[in-house]
Order: structure tokens, then sequence, then C-alpha cells
């Protein structure tokens, strides 16, 4: 079975790209390089990780911080897992700002964990990106998307193009000067020349929204 090193040489993406598609290739002139690298040698936990996603789904950051920062007090740790979750009830988590569902997809990848399910960082080292998919969206409240960022962010993975991703359907629009968003399935087939660093295409699909998005003008204060 080979092994995924977590990351993949930048410029070399960057060249395959340029390559394979100009119009591409310019917005990765024009934004220059990503300075992304340093995600992926950061210590990595996999349910950890995957709690924490649990919690900030539907939130603004703040609000899922707050929350966050009352579990790991509840708990008495700042690692969430199958035994430190299994420090505190049900009515505790609610009482952190948990929802139901949430507190239920937290019992869930707790009894996961317990039973040997999750796989670490190092087990995905010999495991694809289609079986690290299959595998933690087993789990509750654990969705494509948030595998997609995880095999993205945190794996270093070259070759993830999360097509149901609002923002990079709409860097593929801008991209491609369309009237609207491509649709997943057209955004997969679009994509498929930047493979192998089908990764790399959508972090500067991002970028080219944040390039072409108007920044907000100042609030004005009113005088005292």
């Amino acid at each position: 079975m080979p092994r995924h090193p977590r990351g993949f040489d930048l410029d070399a993406a960057a060249a395959h790209l340029r390559r394979r598609d100009r119009k591409l290739g310019r917005w990765i002139d024009r934004i220059g390089p990503l300075d992304v690298a340093a995600r992926w040698r950061k210590p990595f936990d996999t349910t950890d990780a995957l709690a924490r996603a649990i919690l900030y789904q539907q939130l603004s950051g703040n609000a899922a911080a707050t929350i966050v920062g009352r579990v790991e007090v509840a708990i008495g740790a700042k690692k969430l897992h199958a035994d430190t979750l299994g420090r505190i009830d049900d009515p505790t988590l609610r009482a952190c700002g948990v929802s139901g569902n949430k507190t239920l997809a937290l019992r869930d990848l707790a009894a996961r964990d317990a039973r040997g399910e999750i796989p670490t960082s190092r087990e995905m080292a010999s495991m694809d990106d289609a079986a690290i998919i299959e595998r933690l969206t087993a789990v509750r409240g654990i969705g494509r998307w948030t595998v997609e960022m995880m095999l993205m962010f945190s794996l270093g993975r070259p070759d993830v193009l999360p097509v149901d991703d609002l923002g990079v359907r709409k860097g593929a629009q801008l991209l491609d000067k369309l009237d609207e968003m491509p649709k997943p399935k057209v955004l997969a087939e679009r994509g498929e020349p930047w493979g192998p660093y089908r990764t790399l295409a959508a972090l500067y699909l991002w970028r080219i929204v944040d390039a072409t998005t108007p920044a907000k003008p100042p609030v004005k204060r009113s005088q005292d």
C-alpha cells in the first residue's frame, strides 16, 4: 500500500497548473505563491479535529470558539476524545451551548473512537482519499465537505477539488467569466486538467474570489 506524505511540492504544482490552464496560470502569477505548507507540518489528531468541526458547524467563529472553550473546561482537557468526552453527560454538554444534534454527533464520534474506527493521521497515510472520505463520513454530522477540508488543509493531499464548495464554484465562475456558478458535475469535468494538483487549483479559486470582491468601506462612527 503506497504511503501518502503530508503535503506536496507547491512550486511543481503551480508549474503544472500554468501548463495545463493558461487562464488559471495568469491568476497564479497575479496572486503569487500561497503559504499553506506550514499547516501540513502541525500535529494533527483526527478525532479532536472532527469534534471541533462538529462544534463549529453553522456558527460564527467567535461563538463556536466560546462553546469549544466551555467544553474544554468541562472535560478538563484540550483534546476531545472518547475518554475526555465521556467525562461529562449530555446535560453538561447542552449547558456548554452544544445543540442536541451536535451532542448526538459527538457521542457517535466518541463511540467510534472508542471502537478504533477513527483512523489516526499515521493510519491515514496509507489510505487513499476515497477511503478516508468513506470512513469519516460514516460519523454522524460529518459530511464530505468537512473531510475534504481535512484532506486539503491538515493532510496536504494534492488532488482534492471540493466541487460543492460555493467559494470554489464562484472562483471557477470568475475564472471562466461565466454568467453563473458552474454546477458541481460541470466543475468536476472542468477541473480534470488540473489533476493531480486540484488542491492547489481550489486554493487559487478561493483567492480569485478574494481578489475580485470589493473591500467594504469603513463604517463611519458618529461624533460624540
